[in-house]
């Protein structure tokens, strides 16, 4: 019988079991069975990094922890997702620097993959981590920020362990204001790239690339009390504000989407661009995303225009974000700031694995992919890409001698 399938449906889980541990000592005993052993986070991953033909660990039915242990740190259970950790911070007047589109996402999954929001200044949501709990059938150990093991081990794609719960770094409240720019020309914005990333704390660039004059809308996410728009750029960008709420697909319904048209509200309400109780973005897609260092991204963005006439038909949408460097081996922002660029596809998923080559070429060959999307990528070539990849399978070794955390997806990368 099937374990059941991805939040996408295009993954159905081969795995022989899968365990929902309610407590600690239900974690261990299930940690303590024979043969292989995945971590189970949301579920919105696209590619097969999450299963296993062993015993899938699902944390979702694990006691919620969120404890202050400082006044600029909270410890918080691996499963927990990150709407429901925001509304809690928020009632606390605590906040997280950032916050990926989706609050669906539990923190260990998306930590564990790189997983990111948007902001020339801030880091990917691994680089709130201080500290990671991991738990494996050997039993529990604790990385904390400067131990040495710390880079490789909280982006560690669910190879060291089960991450049961992790210390973040949070600061007092804050209001942010969202507002749509509509139609930016990209003549204009390739030419005034950087000013236009820093329009906002966050700022996202969406296109369907079935025009490749414009693209469809420019959102801008802005602290509350921070510096006002610049609007002799957006002039010169050629877009006009939004008069209504809009979806990052253009003409899809906005009611799933965080308020908009300017109006403050608390950070974890308006960094997400979708709301907790609604199906995030399309619901039925595919995904892929490449990161590029920023000094790339104009070439890579030339690369995906020249290429429109064979994306369009097969997207949604795709989406230009920033992230600031980080030192995380596995992270797509090791080492020097990226721009992701982030598709989200028909689910045709032959269609889009036959795209996805054409679309890699084209690219610089600095793009990094993320770990939990779709990407055809050859596996020495993404080893490559990932300058520590050699230190962190020395570390998954060294921490999980048996392997017990290793799957096809894995193995085939080399670990």
């Amino acid at each position: 019988m099937s374990i059941g399938t991805n939040w996408a449906g295009n993954v159905t889980y081969g795995a022989a079991a899968i365990a929902s541990p309610r407590s600690r000592d239900e974690l261990e005993s299930a940690l303590a069975a024979p043969g292989p052993l995945r971590p189970l986070g949301s579920r919105h991953s696209f590619s097969t990094i999450a299963d296993t033909d062993g015993t899938l660990v699902d944390l979702s039915a694990m006691p919620v922890v969120i404890e202050q242990v400082s006044p600029d740190a909270v410890r918080v259970s691996g499963g927990i997702r990150y709407g429901e950790l925001g509304a809690e911070l928020q009632r606390r007047g605590l906040a997280l620097a950032n916050l990926a589109s989706l609050p669906h996402i539990s923190v260990a999954g998306a930590v564990s993959t790189g997983t990111h929001g948007s902001g020339d200044a801030i880091g990917s949501l691994a680089t709130a981590v201080r500290a990671v709990t991991l738990v494996g059938p050997e039993g529990e150990r604790v990385v904390r920020r400067g131990d040495p093991d710390f880079p490789g081990a909280v982006v560690s794609l669910g190879a060291l362990g089960v991450i049961v719960e992790l210390e973040l770094d949070v600061e007092p409240s804050y209001d942010v204001v969202q507002t749509v720019h509509e139609g930016p020309a990209w003549d204009a914005v390739l030419a005034e790239f950087d000013r236009v990333t820093a329009l906002g704390t966050s700022v996202s660039i969406f296109s369907r690339w079935t025009d490749r004059d414009r693209a469809d809308q420019l959102w801008v996410k802005t602290r509350a009390g921070g510096p006002a728009l610049d609007d002799e750029l957006l002039a010169r960008l050629g877009t006009s504000p939004a008069t209504v709420p809009r979806h990052p697909i253009l003409g899809a319904p906005a009611e799933a989407c965080t308020p908009q048209l300017g109006r403050p509200g608390p950070w974890h309400e308006r960094l997400p661009h979708f709301r907790l109780a609604f199906t995030p973005s399309a619901g039925e897609e595919l995904q892929s995303e490449y990161l590029v260092p920023r000094r790339d991204a104009v070439r890579a963005i030339e690369a995906v225009r020249a290429l429109a006439d064979r994306i369009a038909p097969l997207l949604l949408v795709n989406e230009i974000r920033t992230v600031a460097a980080d030192e995380l081996w596995l992270s797509p922002a090791y080492g020097e700031p990226v721009v992701g660029l982030h598709f989200t596809w028909r689910r045709d998923q032959p269609a889009v694995e036959a795209l996805l080559p054409v679309i890699e070429a084209a690219l610089p060959e600095t793009a990094r992919p993320h770990w939990g999307k779709l990407s055809t990528l050859d596996p020495a070539e993404i080893r490559r890409r990932f300058p520590r990849w050699d230190d962190f399978v020395a570390l998954a070794h060294r921490m999980d001698p048996a392997g017990r955390f290793r799957n096809a997806f894995l193995e085939r990368l080399g670990l």
